[in-house]
């Protein structure tokens, strides 16, 4: 008998927190509806406040729990646009970038051809002005080729400089072409001047890209780095005088030797050139090319 009568006890213990979760449930139910309803009072209110903190943590649970979902297809549905505009930039900033590489050159040609017309070395000697439109055809010689000959009153012997200086000589014209050696070819012989003093010295090149040697300057002559070596211009020479060459880079004596080790940097950048000034300049009768 004492067994028989617990089992009841323990039915209506479990059940009764179900009733009373039903309960409370109905009863906010019926509360929320009334107030959306307008029959709400001091109250209600009261009463729905309650009803809403009892049942907010379920709604916050529910609410986390789909939330991922939610994010999920909505990042989804935007991949493709955000896919769309990083395309855009991308293109945008590449176009920007040509336009900025566009105008640089349009800057240094411009700088060029600035430079070509302040040629205060050049004095009353006339000018024609040329783009260079090929380098050398061959390896065994320092070349550049022109886009004007002798249809401009370009022959062969006339100097042909940049802004900054000496650039070479016209070795073959054509009507429309010539073709100028540069100082740096082996073959190139120029005679240069240097110091207070002018004393004479020749430049001869070494091939292309290394710098120029200067043969008969006197053991003992004092020469400073950086300074500037013009085109000589004496009797026979193949340049009027005052056109810079190039600047002291190196100087030295062997012991025994006849001479000083000396090296010259070209001002000119023989591998960047877009155009060039021809001067109607001629060498003297007796010139050595």
């Amino acid at each position: 008998m004492a067994i028989s009568s617990r089992r009841p006890t323990r039915t209506r213990t479990r059940t009764r927190p179900r009733f009373t979760l039903l309960v409370l449930v109905l009863a906010s139910i019926t509360i929320l509806t009334l107030w959306y309803r307008g029959a709400a009072n001091h109250w209600l209110n009261g009463a729905k406040g309650w009803a809403a903190d009892v049942f907010a943590p379920v709604q916050t649970a529910v609410t986390g729990a789909f939330r991922p979902v939610a994010n999920f297809f909505e990042g989804a549905a935007s991949y493709g646009s955000l896919k769309a505009q990083n395309a855009k930039l991308r293109q945008e900033v590449t176009a920007l970038r040509a336009q900025s590489a566009l105008a640089s050159t349009y800057r240094r040609q411009a700088q060029a051809l600035e430079a070509q017309q302040h040629l205060a070395f050049a004095g009353t000697l006339h000018q024609v002005l040329t783009d260079v439109v090929a380098g050398s055809p061959s390896n065994f010689q320092d070349t550049i080729e022109l886009d004007k000959g002798t249809r401009a009153g370009i022959q062969v012997g006339m100097p042909a400089v940049s802004g900054t200086g000496l650039v070479g000589r016209v070795i073959a014209v054509s009507a429309r072409t010539s073709t100028v050696l540069l100082v740096t070819d082996p073959t190139s012989a120029v005679g240069v001047r240097f110091g207070s003093h002018g004393t004479l010295a020749l430049a001869k090149g070494q091939g292309q890209g290394r710098s120029l040697t200067v043969d008969l300057v006197d053991p003992g002559t004092r020469l400073v780095k950086g300074e500037v070596m013009v085109t000589s211009g004496g009797q026979g020479d193949l340049y009027p005088p005052g056109i810079p060459v190039g600047r002291v880079e190196s100087a030295s004596v062997s012991p025994g030797s006849l001479q000083e080790n000396v090296t010259l940097k070209p001002f000119v950048n023989l591998d960047q050139l877009e155009f060039v000034s021809v001067l109607k300049w001629t060498p003297q009768r007796g010139a050595v090319p």
